[in-house]
């Protein structure tokens, strides 16, 4: 039984290495390092692309030099976003793709956002979009919900009453 055991493991182990699709037998789970992941063969996230500063990414979005894009499905994208956050949900992006190029040429600083730390859909919009053609693209790790966090402009505006 054990000599079975055995031969299963090391045969498992051999086809998930060889396999494109194969799962890495170590990963990241901490998210003060970027988004975490368990690092399978074909992993979206790229550690250089990542900003981890909300104070650099607000410095950019102030700066009008960075269009900002939102990767959540289109209802998350309703209910709230960063200010003049475009829509190009992950889910869509082949067929939005002719659209966004179309508005936004190749050389454009963009940055993805998602749901956070736990969320990869950027970093897979990111590639992506690189892989469009795009030269100059980051990925914002907090997403939406670390730029609320910390009071930054979103929409649509909550709390505020009009008279």
């Amino acid at each position: 039984m054990i000599i079975i055991l055995g031969l299963a493991t090391v045969t498992a182990l051999t086809v998930n290495l060889i396999s494109p699709r194969g799962i890495a037998l170590f990963g990241e789970w901490d998210t003060a390092r970027g988004v975490i992941t368990a690092k399978p063969k074909d992993d979206a996230v790229s550690h250089e692309r990542e900003i981890q500063d909300i104070a650099v990414a607000k410095m950019l979005h102030d700066s009008g030099q960075a269009v900002f894009v939102d990767v959540r499905a289109p209802g998350m994208y309703e209910a709230g976003r960063i200010q003049g956050a475009v829509s190009l949900p992950l889910n869509q992006i082949d067929e939005r793709m002719d659209d966004f190029k179309a508005q936004y040429p190749y050389d454009t600083l963009i940055i993805t956002y998602c749901s956070g730390r736990e969320c990869d859909d950027s970093h897979e919009a990111a590639q992506c979009l690189i892989g469009q053609g795009y030269t100059t693209v980051r990925v914002f790790l907090d997403g939406f919900p670390g730029w609320q966090e910390h009071g930054y402009p979103i929409e649509p505006q909550t709390g505020t009453s009009t008279p």
